[in-house]
């Protein structure tokens, strides 16, 4: 890939030194909203383990009540989202709102803190989120750019796969990069390339070495805190394909090295299990084609007896009218009066039945 220089990474690095501004404390006074909302804001983000972190707006509600042994306080937030992925670990108060055109998202969140003792918790909260504009807002606003689509979208699906397969071509990732999730497609339409797709996708280092054997969808990410991440934004087109893919990498919480020993065991274990999984399917196909062969052999051992018997009844009749004509080829009895008089024969005790043939007149 063309466009992962190291300096990303160096620049990443540091934002893990930069430390976040200090958080007021929150008292139960009237006037303590702004510290109250901020520390909600930080709340949410630090638990918020999917998607882009959000930044306060406004504060829309602010109510104290008195308990016994402090306060309640019932927030009402107005939040913006930034351009900051989750796994960006910069402090969201140092992240740039996403612009109108970019799709901007707000959520709207009801928060409750529990003040006790000094200090501060909060107890819950619930954030709904939306587009800023709706699509046909939007589209009045600037019907040229481009809009979102669904995480699901197959095309667009296409653009992150192919994403992922660049970075993984990157020589100087020591490991391979696993999709931890898609941030956001967009699409558009270009004169000169038609359908264009832009995606924004987070992805996780896994324990497969670049290069390995191993294909990178059988890799499983490494622990969160052990694992690098990567933010990447990809341009992909209907006629052309994949375009660019730019990466900003972040170095793992945990920097302390597993050992080359830990990394090869765990290599070997992924092999083995997928040596397992493949022995699995063989041994379901070879039982597979048993069964048929059982079935098809039953069938045969069923059915020739079967007409071996159907075939000796056949000729058995034969032979029995054969032996009642009485010299001639063909008697002047029919085969049903032959046959009603074999009846007859083999029941003598009936009453009323002729027991012998009656002379023609």
């Amino acid at each position: 890939m063309k466009r992962l220089p190291i300096l990303l990474l160096l620049c990443s690095a540091a934002l893990l030194c930069s430390a976040a501004p200090a958080v007021e404390p929150v008292t139960c006074s009237e006037d303590g909203g702004a510290a109250a909302a901020r520390m909600a804001a930080h709340h949410i983000d630090e638990n918020h383990d999917h998607g882009y972190k959000f930044k306060l707006k406004e504060i829309k509600g602010h109510k104290v009540e008195k308990v016994d042994d402090g306060c309640d306080i019932e927030l009402q937030l107005d939040l913006q989202e930034t351009t900051c992925h989750n796994i960006n670990p910069k402090h969201f108060e140092d992240c740039t709102i996403r612009s109108e055109s970019q799709r901007a998202v707000v959520a709207n969140c009801s928060v409750r803190i529990h003040v006790a003792n000094s200090a501060a918790k909060v107890k819950n909260y619930h954030c709904d989120t939306r587009q800023e504009k709706t699509n046909s807002e939007m589209a009045r606003i600037c019907p040229d750019c481009p809009s979102l689509v669904s995480l699901h979208d197959p095309d667009g699906m296409k653009s992150v796969k192919a994403a992922v397969q660049r970075v993984n071509e990157n020589a100087t990732n020591q490991n391979y990069y696993v999709l931890r999730e898609v941030g956001r497609i967009k699409i558009g339409w270009m004169s000169s390339t038609g359908m264009n797709y832009w995606a924004e996708i987070a992805l996780v280092e896994s324990h497969c070495r670049n290069g390995t054997r191993i294909v990178p969808e059988a890799c499983r990410p490494l622990c969160p805190d052990r694992a690098r991440h990567a933010f990447c934004q990809s341009s992909y087109s209907s006629s052309q394909g994949l375009g660019s893919v730019e990466c900003d990498y972040y170095p793992a919480t945990n920097s302390t090295a597993l050992g080359d020993a830990v990394v090869a065991l765990l290599t070997m274990m992924a092999m083995v299990v997928v040596a397992l999984l493949t022995m699995m399917a063989m041994v379901v196909v070879v039982v597979v084609a048993l069964l048929i062969i059982m079935v098809r052999a039953l069938l045969s051992i069923m059915v020739r007896p079967l007409l071996t018997m159907m075939v000796m009844v056949v000729v058995v009749v034969m032979l029995m009218a054969l032996l009642t004509k009485k010299g001639s080829v063909i008697g002047p009895h029919s085969i049903a009066s032959i046959a009603m008089d074999r009846i007859q024969l083999s029941t003598p005790f009936a009453p009323g039945l002729i027991l012998s043939p009656v002379a023609p007149a």
